[in-house]
């Protein structure tokens, strides 16, 4: 693998892992706030994230150097609506910066598997951050946010409120991959 595609998948599983912890930490915030189906969206985000980060990491699982990742993570968590906001903050850092050099670094290199993790997880940020935008809302007028079903595909990580569709719309998985949180 390319050193640059190689750095760029480690930076990447260190971020969704961090970001993996992070939303579960904020998710006991929101918790304890009052606010549980906010709670439950970090939750369900929280285990896309873990997805994403265990996709990343089997394209790198023939290093065993050690080396360091740079993951871009915020820190200072505080209320529930400002770990929302670095929710929204983090999925906006993803969309518009980071997997897009991700994913053009990976093609100039020819790392097809690269490149199908990086769009996987782009592609799922976005609807990461509409949902953290919703909540926003809600939270910001003291009110919890109000979700349907949330389900997580365990092949992708894609994230939707509602009922599973037959098909993953990012990876071709069917309904029977995807995990609910109620």
């Amino acid at each position: 693998m390319k050193q640059m595609t190689e750095q760029n998948l480690i930076n990447a599983f260190g971020g969704e892992s961090m970001a993996h912890m992070r939303y579960l930490h904020f998710a006991n915030t929101a918790e304890k706030e009052g606010y549980s189906n906010v709670a439950r969206l970090f939750r369900a985000i929280s285990h896309a994230e873990y997805i994403h980060a265990g996709d990343h990491y089997r394209e790198i699982d023939h290093l065993n150097d050690g080396l360091v990742a740079n993951s871009m993570g915020a820190f200072g968590p505080g209320d529930t609506l400002k770990n929302i906001q670095l929710g929204i903050d983090g999925e906006t850092f993803e969309i518009m910066e980071m997997y897009p050099v991700y994913i053009e670094t990976a093609r100039f290199q020819g790392e097809n598997g690269a490149v199908r993790t990086f769009e996987w997880a782009l592609n799922t940020e976005k609807e990461h951050k509409k949902l953290y935008e919703k909540a926003k809302k809600a939270v910001e007028a003291g009110d919890d946010v109000e979700l349907d079903s949330v389900q997580v595909c365990e092949v992708c990580g894609f994230t939707l409120e509602g009922d599973a569709p037959d098909k993953c719309p990012i990876c071709g998985a069917k309904r029977e991959k995807f995990k609910s949180f109620e």
